[in-house]
C-alpha cells in the first residue's frame, strides 16, 4: 500500500487546498503517514513532522502527539468482523479474501486495496474535509455502541476516503498503527515548530493526559505541569557499550551497577498520593498493590527511577514471572504469592518537591540512599518491596570485567556504567550512561515452520518456528523473525517455497534442513510450550550452513540451560 520508494521532494505529497495545505484534513495526516512510512532519511521525516505541526489544526496536532507517544485509541471492532464487512461490501468469497490477506500480510492494507474506488464528488459539492480528530473522537463515542451503528460509520467512512486514506483509517481502527518514527524525532519537530526546548516538551507530553480532553496550548504550557501530581519525568536511556571500557579513563569516575531484567519504572509520591509509571508511559499503580504501603512511608515530593521486577528473599526472580502480572486487570492473592513484585531504586529525580535532575549522579545517589534507608528503618519486611540497587565496587576495569562474568548468577543481564558527574538527561544520549550486557546464550536449532511476514516482508516467508532434537523426534521451542540480512531472508524464502510439506492456513511445514544459531537473553520454565521452556528475546544469530540437522542441540541441552540460568524460584 505504501510506496517503498523515497525521494527528496516528498513534502509535495501533502495535499494542497485553496490556501495551501488543507485545513487539517485527514488527507494531511495520511500524507504524513505515507512519508514517515516510506522515507529512509531522518531529515525527510523530521521535515515532514515539522511541516505538519506548522500546518494542521491544533486538535489534530494533539492527536498526532498522542498517537506517536503511544496513546493510541482503543480498537472499536475486532478484525474478524471488519473482514466480514469488507467481504459483504464487495461480494467476495471469504476464501479469496483470506488468500489476499495472506499475500498482502496486513489486514488494513488488504481491505484498502479490495474496496472499490471512492465515488467521485458530485459537481458543486465540496470534499468532506473531515479531520483526524473527528474520526478518533468518533472512535471514543462509538466504543460501546451497537454493532450496526459501528458498521454504518465504518462503511460510510470507507466510501469517503481515498485508498491511501483508507489504509491509515484501517490502521487506526485495528489498533495496529505502527510507523517508523521515534518519540524523540516527534519532540524535536515540535521543538523546531514551537521554539520550546526539546527536553521541556518531552516532560510536558509525558504523564496522564487524554487527547480528547486537552488543547494544544495547554498541553505545551509549562505552567500546567504543577497541576498534575502524577506526571512522570522523561526517562534517561543508555547506549549499548561496544567499546573497551578501559578507554573511559579512571574507574573511580564511574558508578557500576547490575543491569536488572524487569520493567523500567518511576515511583512518584506527591501530595499524599502514590503513582507508578512504566517506561512505556503506562500508569501501572493498580497492577502492583505491593507498592501501596510506600504511600504512607515515602516523603512527599519524591520521584524515584528504578526497576520493577519479581523479587523474593531479597533476590530478583526471572522476568517470566513478571509477565504473569503485566497484562492482568485484577491481581489474585495466588498471583501475589507466586509472583511478588519489588522495586530496585537506582536514581532520584525529585527530592522534597524539587526537580534535581541537573544535579550530578553522585549527589542524587546520596539523597536516594537516605530516603531508602529511612523508609526501611525499623521495617525490614519492606526489603522485598523496595531496595536500593547496589553499586559494584571495583578498583580496576580488569576487576570489573571479572565481576561482570557473574551477572547471570546475580539474576542480571550485565552491568550499567554511569558517569558519577552526569545529570539525569532526557532520552538516549551518548557519553555518560552505558549498558554492558552479557553475551547472549545460544543454541543450534532447525527451522520446521514458516509464515509470511508483515509490511515490506509481507510477500516473503520470514517468520520461523524452530525445533531441537528429543531422541528421534523434533520438538518446537521458539519462534524468531529477526537477525538475518535481506539476502538471507530471500534465500530462505526460496527454500520454503520449494520445500513446503504441508499447509495450515498461512503456515507452511518445511523440510527440516536449515540450521540456525538462536540467540536469547534468558530462559524460564513454561507449561504453555511443548518443550517446557520459554526464551527471552529470541533471534537468529547466524545461519549455520556448516551444520546438518543431526548436529543441532537437544531438548536436554535446553533443560540444562534452564537448570543453570532459569527459574530458581521453582528449583529448576
Amino acid at each position: 500500500m505504501i510506496n517503498e520508494t523515497s525521494n527528496n521532494s516528498q513534502l509535495q505529497n501533502f495535499p494542497l487546498g485553496v490556501g495551501g495545505f488543507l485545513d487539517g484534513g485527514f488527507s494531511l495526516f495520511s500524507s504524513l503517514v505515507n512519508i514517515l512510512g516510506t522515507s529512509t532519511k531522518n531529515t525527510e521525516k523530521l521535515n515532514a513532522l515539522q511541516h505538519y505541526f506548522s500546518t494542521a489544526s491544533d486538535k489534530d496536532k494533539v492527536w498526532v502527539i498522542a498517537i506517536f507517544s503511544g496513546r493510541r485509541p482503543k480498537r472499536i471492532i475486532n478484525s474478524t468482523i471488519l473482514q466480514q464487512w469488507c467481504v459483504e461490501l464487495i461480494d467476495l468469497p471469504l476464501w479469496l479474501f483470506e488468500e489476499s490477506y495472506h499475500t498482502v500480510g496486513d489486514l488494513a492494507e488488504t481491505i484498502a486495496l479490495l474496496l472499490p474506488p471512492k465515488p467521485p464528488t458530485p459537481k458543486g459539492e465540496s470534499q468532506s474535509g473531515l479531520t483526524l480528530s473527528h474520526y478518533l473522537e468518533e472512535f471514543i463515542r462509538l466504543e460501546k455502541a451497537e454493532e450496526p451503528i459501528k458498521k454504518d460509520f465504518i462503511i460510510t467512512t470507507w466510501m469517503q476516503l481515498s485508498q491511501e486514506e483508507r489504509f491509515v483509517f484501517n490502521k487506526l481502527i485495528t489498533g495496529g498503527f505502527r510507523i517508523g518514527v521515534s518519540q524523540k524525532m516527534m519532540v524535536n519537530a515540535l521543538a523546531k515548530t514551537t521554539k520550546i526546548e526539546a527536553s521541556t516538551i518531552a516532560h510536558l507530553i509525558s504523564g496522564n493526559w487524554q487527547p480528547a480532553n486537552i488543547n494544544f496550548a495547554d498541553l505545551l504550557n509549562p505552567n500546567m505541569v504543577s497541576k498534575d501530581d502524577s506526571k512522570p519525568y522523561p526517562f534517561y536511556l543508555a547506549y549499548a557499550l561496544e567499546d573497551d571500557p578501559q578507554n573511559f579513563g579512571n574507574i573511580t569516575e564511574w558508578q557500576a551497577e547490575w543491569k536488572w531484567d524487569g520493567i523500567r519504572g518511576q515511583i512518584i509520591k506527591r501530595n499524599g498520593e502514590l503513582y507508578v509509571w512504566s517506561r512505556g508511559e503506562e500508569l501501572m499503580t493498580d497492577k502492583f498493590p505491593e507498592y501501596l504501603i510506600l504511600k504512607t512511608l515515602l516523603p512527599d515530593g519524591t520521584v524515584m527511577d528504578g526497576e520493577i521486577l519479581p523479587m523474593q528473599d531479597l533476590q530478583p526472580l526471572p522476568f517470566s514471572l513478571l509477565q504473569t502480572r503485566i497484562g492482568r486487570k485484577t491481581i489474585t492473592k495466588k498471583q501475589l504469592q507466586e509472583a511478588p513484585i519489588g522495586f530496585f531504586a537506582y536514581d532520584l529525580l525529585e527530592y522534597n518537591t524539587t526537580d534535581i535532575r541537573t544535579k550530578p549522579l553522585q549527589e542524587r545517589r546520596l539523597l536516594l540512599e537516605n530516603i531508602i534507608n529511612s523508609t526501611l528503618a525499623g521495617n525490614q519486611l519492606l526489603a522485598n518491596t523496595i531496595q536500593l540497587s547496589p553499586t559494584i565496587q571495583a578498583t580496576s576495569w580488569d576487576e570489573l570485567i571479572t565481576l561482570r562474568q557473574g551477572s547471570r548468577d546475580m539474576g542480571s543481564e550485565g552491568l550499567m556504567l554511569k558517569r558519577k558527574s552526569s545529570p539525569y538527561q532526557v532520552g538516549r544520549k551518548v557519553g555518560d550512561w552505558w549498558k554492558w550486557k552479557m553475551e547472549p546464550m545460544v543454541i543450534d536449532a532447525v527451522l520446521i515452520y514458516a509464515q509470511k511476514g508483515h509490511g515490506r516482508r509481507s510477500n516473503l516467508y520470514t517468520d520461523y518456528t524452530f525445533a531441537v532434537k528429543d531422541g528421534d523426534r523434533l520438538v518446537t521451542f521458539t519462534k524468531a523473525y529477526s537477525g538475518l540480512t535481506d539476502k538471507e531472508f530471500n534465500e530462505i524464502d526460496a527454500f520454503v517455497k520449494a520445500n513446503s510439506l504441508e499447509k495450515f492456513g498461512p503456515v507452511r511445514t518445511v523440510k527440516p534442513e536449515l540450521v540456525f544459531e538462536i540467540a536469547f537473553e534468558g530462559i524460564a520454565a513454561s507449561a504453555r510450550h511443548k518443550s517446557g521452556v520459554a526464551l527471552r528475546f529470541p533471534r537468529m544469530n547466524r545461519w549455520r550452513k556448516d551444520k546438518k540437522v543431526d548436529e543441532i542441540n537437544t531438548l536436554e541441552d535446553l533443560k540444562n540451560m534452564l537448570r543453570i540460568y532459569g527459574n530458581k524460584k521453582d528449583g529448576k
